[in-house]
């Protein structure tokens, strides 16, 4: 029997190595992009223009800037202040609440305790954070003016100011969706499995962590059965004020809006503005519902006509049979937001 040759087994053997190399460096690569991203893409969005410019995002991302937009629109900022500040977390975090950075920074912005931004527990408080980013953008003198990079950098005094720019189109993207103004462009696979917090308790109290108390007083939230059981707050925010008394629901639709069963949390958009401004709330707070669908376990949302379900295979904004189309689309209505089981 022939023995291989010495140079035979010792190109076996590199070649061996090199394969394992290679896998090596593909499950490197993995590991990279899920350390940088926070987990695999889970959610997206849509330009309302050409319907090809998309960007996808985690879930974890779509939480965090959720809560960013919410607390500029709740002080009446301006898209373009909210479009400032996604593209300034993106850069610094990439929409991750990280507890590490250069020095002490931390948080989505990389704001640094040393640095008067607040404590450490505060900094990583994204509504917090989001806040004290807003504080300082105001003061910048005709901040909606400027270039993109130049506002960030005002206020972030970052290394390479320039970092900011790459990141304005999805940013663009974002806002155009979680301030409403672009209609059933987001959306999410909404993966309930690890979830901490369920229930329209726990809805209620993160729309109060991320718009503040007024959120559920203007809106009338209420709940479709006094049935529903009491959770935990997905995080350390305000109390929701006292629930107004429960008002039924109508029954499932075709489109299945859900019934009275103490799992939908229902917020009426109505008020004395224009129809068109009260349109883009809707959508907001609809858009605001899948962002966190997979932190709050939400099953379902549907708004004007249009339905969102975790778990299609598309994650699609449906129609339902409840609205009309056109201009209608945009109407005031309500908002309805149904925990999972």
């Amino acid at each position: 029997m022939l023995q291989p040759s010495p140079s035979r087994k010792r190109r076996g053997r590199l070649l061996r190595s090199g394969a394992a190399f290679v896998v090596l460096l593909a499950v490197a690569g993995y590991l990279t992009v899920q350390y940088v991203t926070g987990g695999a893409p889970g959610c997206e969005v849509v330009s309302a223009e050409d319907d090809r410019t998309t960007y996808e995002f985690t879930p974890e991302q779509a939480v965090n800037a959720a809560t960013i937009t919410a607390v500029g629109t709740a002080r009446d900022l301006p898209e373009r202040a909210v479009t400032i500040a996604l593209a300034t977390a993106l850069q610094e975090s990439t929409l991750r609440n990280i507890d590490y950075g250069d020095r002490d920074s931390l948080g989505l912005f990389q704001q640094r305790p040393s640095q008067g931004w607040g404590t450490p527990k505060e900094i990583m408080d994204p509504a917090y954070s989001a806040a004290k980013f807003y504080d300082e953008l105001v003061e910048v003198p005709d901040y909606t003016r400027l270039p993109l990079t130049v506002a960030a950098q005002r206020v972030q005094r970052s290394g390479f100011p320039e970092a900011y720019a790459k990141h304005e189109t999805d940013a663009r993207l974002l806002a155009a969706a979680l301030t409403g103004r672009s209609a059933a462009t987001l959306t999410c696979e909404g993966r309930p499995g690890a979830a901490r917090a369920q229930g329209p308790d726990a809805v209620r109290a993160a729309l109060v962590r991320d718009f503040g108390q007024g959120v559920l007083q203007s809106a009338g939230a209420a709940v479709d059965d006094t049935s529903a059981t009491p959770t935990a707050s997905p995080s350390p925010s305000p109390s929701p004020s006292p629930s107004p008394s429960p008002s039924p629901s109508p029954s499932p639709s075709t489109g299945g809006t859900g019934g009275s069963d103490g799992r939908t949390v229902t917020l009426p958009v109505t008020g004395s503005g224009a129809e068109e401004r009260l349109g883009q709330r809707g959508w907001q707070l609809a858009h605001w519902a899948v962002a966190n669908a997979t932190s709050l376990r939400i099953e379902r949302v549907s708004y004007a006509g249009r339905e969102w379900t975790a778990g299609s295979t598309d994650s699609k904004w449906r129609p339902t049979g409840a609205g009309s189309a056109g201009g209608a689309e945009r109407a005031a209505g309500a908002v309805r937001i149904t925990s999972a089981r």
